[in-house]
């Protein structure tokens, strides 16, 4: 009786558990899933690149949260919403075209992005900076790539 109990225990804690082989969420779908990246969200659709950050990837992408983008003067983002183009570059600007660690990301001095500007990697006391933006939560693993989080939005050089 005890040993049928034990094998029903072990049962259902397998069958419970987490599956080591659950299918990661793409770039776009974990940021959603976080709850603090909803204007990253909104500026992606209405960039029209939401197709690309689910595609294949690799990515990385350096993510500024909804507090980063509070950070912004509202006359700037409106002329970003008024200009797809721009709003392109700003957000190509915050992405890698290939998967880098933050251990990868700090052994760089400067790196190309995906809008074809260069961004600063600094690092000081342990912390990542890129730019000016500090990288507050560093490697989120996503099934076509890499987010780091940013508290800053990255404004690409004129």
């Amino acid at each position: 009786m005890h040993k049928r109990l034990g094998i029903l225990v072990v049962l259902l804690a397998v069958a419970l558990a987490p599956s080591a082989g659950a299918e990661q969420k793409d770039i776009v779908d974990t940021a959603l899933a976080a709850g603090n990246f909803k204007t990253l969200a909104k500026l992606l659709t209405d960039a029209e690149l939401v197709g690309v950050m689910k595609g294949p990837g690799p990515y990385t992408v350096f993510a500024p949260t909804d507090e980063a983008f509070a950070k912004v003067p509202k006359e700037t983002l409106d002329a970003l919403a008024k200009d797809k183009t721009k709003l392109q570059a700003v957000l190509t600007y915050h992405v890698l075209t290939s998967s880098w660690t933050s251990d990868d990301v700090k052994k760089a001095k400067s790196i190309g992005t995906a809008q074809g500007q260069q961004v600063t990697v600094g690092v000081s006391g342990g912390t990542l900076t890129i730019n000016n933006a500090k990288v507050v939560k560093p490697d989120i693993a996503c099934a076509n790539g890499v987010i780091h989080v940013i508290d800053t939005v990255l404004l690409p050089p004129k």
